[in-house]
């Protein structure tokens, strides 16, 4: 027999070494020592040093069945090799109802079991051409995209398996299983019980933040489970994922978003305290279910059910906090009231439908959960109804013009018989641009599609509506708005100038703050006419590269940073693939497109592509054809 000290739980790990040691030494009990043959690791395939766990559970390995076989499988995806390029957050593309060009991709995303709203998509457009054609990208498992499976982050405090929808591709570190036909549900369960959980982390031999890769589950063992115990948690895993797709029914930038929490109750009655206290009931039964498919003890359930507390103290991973896929920022952070704000600046643009609140409107029958997530959410306007304000893909911040964001809001709130507040042009000048960026950034992509062009000072702001952007939108921002506004400034000014001497106070502040706001208008509107007749945005490009050219219009200064980089980097050619890029150094990408597949399948230019052609010192040279 072998002594073993578990010492994890302990804060001074020193000392307590030392007082174990001692207990063995004089041959008194101590809770932390394990006396283990070492052969008993051999009942885990790949011999985990899983010390602390029962032989009951050790031998669980010997006496099921692997997850992998009888129709069950696990299987890795692609590695894009340059996710900036090949991915985007699902609202950048205007075309992706389509499903042509870019369609759902898993990539580990954060802790969330039963659910998980995947926020990427991936250009997939004739199967990947463009990707199979760039050296770097690796695509494994190709048969198995589109296929409805689970998938899981890959490091996170626990096991997480949620629903992959069909019409999905998954990465590498997106792993992705797929169950038994009819039996998808209840192996969502079963992945999602604390039993299982502990049993991958006993073969992993790692507790704490450990990586869940593909090989280990492959060889979990998997319990026989009968048609009555299939169907019930089948039943209870449908209802844990309602529960959470429910609670994210309120975040905007979510597919099943409906309506902002404080308007929700105007469409069912939905306690959320009351939901998490299902959900956790639920939780409950599912693992009693899988601690008697797995044969647990009294014991060992209660070691399963401790083992989350002691793992944090393991200082060794304790480190590992989330998946790195993990989104920066949590909606659930957002204040309700700048949610609701939020929500009113989406209707004013046509993102959103109002009448989901007013009764006018019923959302859209529910999904199931490995149904394809839809191109909108159910709270977005439908593509055949009337906007809340007909616009051009243009608003503004200016008091008196038929556009003016902050009465838009306004009225919208007014709508929905909503409060509202007194403070609201304050609030969309000094506090809407850092939440939207906040709420607006997923799995480490900035999305922003409300776009604040300024003046200097902030006197005058455009706001413009990404996804409605064309060629012409500067022109029509310099003749439809700043051009008016400025002719308006002008005359103010000359009047109070004629005034001369005889301006009040109140006049000459106002004298001083006009003239101010003329030339910033100048300065405004030169720029734009600079940027407009070489801007052909694209919005395949994505919200940051498709913004760059913008730079300076922003006053949002880490945005701005954001942007301003990225202009550098399009103008050295580390972004050749955009479709910005061509419009700005054509020359440049065409000749590149003759060495590089892939650019060329990018811009559609394949009869520019020279098989026999590399590039070598920046002069173009006919390859070997032994190479």
């Amino acid at each position: 027999m072998t002594h073993f000290l578990r010492l994890l739980s302990e804060n001074e790990k020193a000392q307590s070494l030392q007082d174990a040691c001692s207990k063995v030494r004089s041959g008194e009990q101590d809770p932390s020592l394990i006396e283990l043959d070492p052969s008993a690791f051999n009942a885990i395939p790949g011999k985990p040093f899983a010390y602390w766990v029962s032989d009951a559970v050790r031998n669980t390995f010997r006496a099921l069945d692997p997850f992998e076989g009888d129709d069950r499988t696990v299987r890795v995806g692609l590695q894009t090799s340059d996710d900036f390029r090949f991915l985007r957050v699902w609202w950048e593309p205007t075309a992706i109802k389509e499903r042509k060009r870019w369609v759902t991709f898993a990539k580990g995303g954060k802790f969330s079991p039963y659910y998980f709203d995947q926020p990427l998509v991936i250009n997939w457009l004739d199967g990947g051409r463009e990707m199979l054609a760039f050296p770097p990208s690796v695509v494994r498992n190709p048969e198995y995209f589109f296929r409805a499976g689970i998938t899981w982050p890959l490091r996170a405090r626990r096991f997480s398996p949620q629903p992959l929808p069909a019409g999905s591709v998954f990465s590498v570190r997106g792993y992705s299983a797929f169950p038994a036909p009819k039996l998808e549900l209840t192996t969502l369960a079963l992945l999602a019980s604390s039993p299982f959980d502990y049993l991958f982390k006993t073969a992993l031999g790692r507790f704490g933040y450990p990586e869940f890769i593909v090989g280990i589950l492959q060889i979990m063992p998997w319990p026989n489970v009968s048609d009555r115990e299939a169907a019930r948690l089948s039943e209870l895993a449908h209802r844990a994922w309602r529960i959470k797709l429910m609670l994210d029914s309120a975040s905007e930038t979510s597919h099943a978003f409906e309506l902002p929490r404080l308007l929700m109750a105007r469409v069912r009655a939905q306690d959320y305290a009351s939901l998490q206290t299902e959900l956790a009931d639920i939780e409950r039964e599912i693992d009693d279910i899988a601690f008697d498919l797995y044969c647990f003890d009294h014991a060992d359930r209660a070691a399963v059910l401790g083992s989350a507390g002691s793992a944090e103290n393991d200082a060794t991973e304790a480190t590992e906090g989330t998946d790195e896929n993990e989104d920066e920022d949590d909606d659930d952070t957002v204040d309700l009231k700048d949610r609701l704000l939020s929500w009113a600046v989406g209707v004013a643009f046509g993102r959103f439908d109002w009448r989901l609140a007013t009764g006018e409107r019923e959302a859209p029958q529910e999904s199931d959960p490995f149904d394809p997530l839809p191109a909108k959410s159910p709270g977005m306007l439908p593509d055949d109804a009337a906007p809340f304000h007909e616009h051009g893909g243009i608003l503004v911040d200016d008091q008196g013009h038929p556009h003016d964001l902050p009465r838009l809001i306004e009225e919208v709130l007014t709508c929905v018989q909503a409060d509202v507040p007194g403070d609201v042009r304050r609030w969309l000048q000094r506090d809407f641009f850092p939440l939207h960026l906040k709420q607006y950034s997923k799995s480490r992509r900035k999305a922003p599609i409300y776009w604040p062009l300024s003046t200097i000072s902030g006197g005058y702001t455009l706001w413009l509506h990404y996804p409605n952007l064309t060629g012409q939108t500067l022109y029509t921002a310099v003749n439809d708005f700043v051009e008016p506004k400025l002719k308006q400034v002008s005359r103010d000014t000359a009047l109070l100038r004629d005034k001369s001497a005889a301006r009040s106070r109140d006049d000459e502040r106002a004298f001083e703050a006009l003239q101010s706001l003329e030339l910033e208008l100048i300065e405004l509107r030169d720029t734009l006419l600079q940027i407009a007749p070489t801007y052909r945005p694209n919005q395949d490009d994505g919200v940051q590269i498709t913004a760059a050219p913008l730079w300076p219009l922003f006053s949002h200064k880490p945005w701005q940073k954001i942007l301003k980089d990225t202009w550098a980097k399009l103008g050295k050619g580390d972004y050749d693939w955009a479709h910005l890029a061509m419009a700005y150094w054509p020359d440049r990408v065409r000749e590149k497109c003759k060495t590089d597949k892939s650019l060329a399948i990018a811009h559609d230019l394949e009869d520019l592509y020279e098989p026999g052609l590399s590039m070598e010192g920046g002069k173009r040279k006919k390859k070997n054809s032994e190479e």
